[in-house]
């Protein structure tokens, strides 16, 4: 059985443009990097659709770095509430 290969977001981006410049076909570009071509497409595929993000304010990539870093922070305090809760069952019922 084959192992999953795994590839470098940079290996991607690579093949996904080369996809996008339609030099050559996926199918040249699947077997010259010996992939399948319904891989090639989707990588292109995701790669133009977070394209855009390349060209977000910093200010947008911050707030949304800080509203992630909040639900974390959030969560965390959630996880210490309940395990605070479990050893103090543990501790009743023992």
């Amino acid at each position: 059985m084959k192992s999953k290969r795994k590839f470098t977001s940079e290996f991607k981006a690579k093949v996904a443009l080369e996809a996008i410049k339609d030099l050559q076909t996926t199918t040249e570009l699947a077997q010259k990097y010996d992939l399948h071509p319904t891989q090639i497409s989707a990588w292109k595929k995701e790669f133009l659709e977070g394209a855009s993000s390349v060209f977000e304010k910093s200010g947008d990539k911050k707030k949304l770095q800080k509203a992630s870093e909040g639900k974390e922070d959030e969560l965390y305090a959630k996880i210490g509430k309940l395990q605070v809760e479990v050893d103090f069952l543990k501790k009743a019922l023992s």
